[in-house]
């Protein structure tokens, strides 16, 4: 196996866990309330059965894995205490199952419906005008 495939799986792994941490700390009462919410944000988006771009879209749908996940991760490990995150990431690494987040496939579709429904409204307006 190549160096850089062998790092990149590494840094996947190391996604996974973070994203199941992070799980772990939005409902810790230990962490910080700001980064409660942000960890709790970025583990629905990332655990979220659907993306908000599908990745059947030519770039723009691996964009959200490629640096959207990986941004939110590392703003969100940020404003959790070391000492915590390092906890947190040992008993990510020790569950079995993967969470899922309904609370993600929920707001991601409640984004999708508005855009379907703001489209629907400006294309009735543009064809009303006519």
């Amino acid at each position: 196996m190549t160096g850089w495939l062998s790092s990149a799986k590494r840094w996947a792994r190391a996604i996974k866990r973070d994203v199941v941490a992070l799980w772990i700390a939005a409902r810790d009462p230990r962490t910080p309330a700001a980064a409660r919410i942000v960890a709790a944000i970025v583990a629905a988006y990332a655990l979220s059965p659907v993306d908000l771009i599908p990745d059947f879209i030519p770039v723009l749908g691996y964009l959200d894995d490629l640096l959207i996940v990986p941004l939110g991760i590392l703003w969100a490990v940020r404003l959790i205490p070391a000492p915590l995150m390092e906890e947190f990431r040992a008993r990510a690494v020790r569950r079995t199952d993967r969470p899922t987040s309904r609370a993600g496939l929920i707001a991601i579709v409640a984004i999708w419906l508005a855009a379907a429904i703001a489209a629907a409204l400006l294309a009735w307006s543009r064809l009303a005008a006519r």
